[in-house]
């Protein structure tokens, strides 16, 4: 095990609701939905990690490191999960098809819970682990990604991606314990990969529509140039998103302390 030792459960709470604006990334429509579309996941999402998390804790028990941190990460997905929940229900007031979409995640993960191994669910935990906290980097790395966004929407993604980095190893740590393997690892990407982006992508076009934006050539163009040319930086977490695929990779290989050091002094945290 590398990296952090310890974690901290920060139980903040973020006033989403009737004061932030439908468009709250600086009027910028498809932006604002692509975030708003990735909170859709978190909360059944954060959930199916504790859980296959949770199922190998029997295996940390003469760890008391990782047995706390495991503890921990816990503890601060259970936070990031009541956030979000929060946050989905502006989403849901704002008229967006939030219980359809939701039931389509609930349904994609209660098929893993009954149709996968434990192992192999920790091995999806531990891939999109990986995704959540590269994507958490470039926040924190790019602060341009969020200039002009309302602040409490800002200061709530800033937080969440601050502490996927912090726990970013947490998963894949207990998946090593539980016997995981590079083989296995690599397909369990590839196919999490490709299901996690195809319902983003539907995702996206669905809340795109309920704007009026779904056939809009330009609101797409805005949401790709966005990601990856100015301020950009999607091209990055690709890249580093392949180092999953290198033999003897572990998460704390990617240093993402400096981002981390400078939104705790920034946000008090």
């Amino acid at each position: 095990m590398n990296g952090t030792q310890t974690l901290e459960v920060r139980n903040l709470t973020f006033a989403t609701g009737a004061n932030v604006p439908r468009h709250w990334h600086g009027g910028r429509r498809s932006v604002t939905r692509f975030l708003d579309n990735l909170s859709i996941f978190f909360p059944e999402g954060e959930r199916f990690f504790v859980m296959s998390v949770q199922a190998h804790r029997h295996l940390v028990e003469n760890d008391p490191v990782l047995k706390k941190l495991v503890r921990d990460f816990c503890g601060q997905e259970g936070i990031h999960g009541r956030e979000h929940r929060r946050y989905n229900e502006m989403l849901r007031e704002q008229g967006l098809p939030v219980d359809e979409m939701e039931r389509s995640v609930v349904w994609i993960l209660k098929r893993a819970r009954r149709g996968l191994p434990l192992r192999t669910q920790l091995a999806v935990t531990a891939a999109l682990e990986h995704f959540t906290a590269l994507m958490g980097h470039l926040i924190l790395a790019k602060p341009a990604l969020l200039e002009g966004a309302h602040p409490e929407m800002a200061a709530l993604w800033r937080w969440h991606a601050a502490e996927e980095n912090e726990h970013k190893a947490v998963a894949f740590d207990v998946y090593l314990k539980a016997g995981g393997n590079y083989a296995e690892r690599s397909v369990i990407m590839l196919a999490a990969t490709a299901v996690f982006w195809a319902k983003v992508l539907e995702f996206q076009a669905r809340m795109m529509a309920e704007d009026g934006d779904a056939l809009s050539a330009r609101e797409w163009a805005r949401l790709v140039r966005f990601l990856f040319v100015e301020p950009g930086g999607m091209q990055d977490v690709w890249r580093l998103w392949a180092d999953w695929f290198r033999p003897g990779f572990h998460p704390n290989d990617i240093d993402s302390e400096g981002a981390i050091a400078a939104w705790q002094a920034s946000a008090g945290a």
